[in-house]
């Protein structure tokens, strides 16, 4: 039997802890959509056409060193918005979330472009200086020399680009639970998100 629990949200909102935990406390398989368009945008970095990049994309590309760098993140959300792009990516994305035992997908577009029939939806977001300040702890934690001015305007920069790409934008499903993340620790945040999964499955 299939099960879909499709998690939307902006960068460093706490979406991609939340669905590892999700799936793994229901069994569930988990896709990090947003790995395939830094995979995609990493191998535009070296050279490679955006579409031919999408449309030959394997699974080792997803395991790169340098898929979390700010550098790829941008690209990432470049190739994002190119339609072909997504055209590309969304056969894989579908074919996962139906398989049997469940499935969990993050992303931007989940709930309202990849699975309009999840079972399950939410949208996880916190506050722009929380999330950059999310952000700045991981990425100094791997040893990059960044300001958290630049995060906090660059995580602003991909929102707008995110939000205002005219083919699948993220945007709140009209169905989906919106769980804000600003003033919760991340035990709380998965326990709400569990919460309402369990409520249907």
């Amino acid at each position: 039997m299939s099960f879909t629990v499709a998690i939307d949200g902006p960068a460093a909102s706490g979406k991609g802890t939340i669905s590892r935990a999700v799936a793994e406390r229901f069994g569930f398989a988990h896709l990090d959509t947003g790995l395939l368009y830094r995979a995609v945008g990493a191998r535009v970095l070296l050279g490679i056409a955006p579409i031919t990049a999408a449309q030959e994309l394997k699974a080792e590309d997803l395991d790169a060193d340098d898929l979390r760098s700010p550098e790829v993140a941008q690209s990432a959300s470049r190739v994002a918005a190119i339609p072909e792009v997504r055209q590309a990516l969304l056969d894989f994305q579908q074919a996962f979330s139906r398989r049997l035992g469940g499935a969990v997908l993050d992303g931007r577009d989940i709930g309202t472009v990849i699975c309009p029939e999840a079972e399950v939806k939410l949208f996880v977001t916190a506050s722009d200086e929380v999330r950059a300040a999310r952000r700045h702890a991981e990425l100094t934690g791997k040893g990059l020399d960044i300001t958290l001015g630049q995060v906090l305007a660059d995580l602003r920069e991909r929102d707008a680009r995110d939000a205002g790409r005219v083919d699948a934008p993220m945007m709140v499903a009209e169905d989906a639970i919106k769980i804000d993340t600003s003033e919760m620790d991340i035990d709380t945040a998965v326990e709400t998100a569990c919460a309402e999964v369990a409520k249907l499955r």
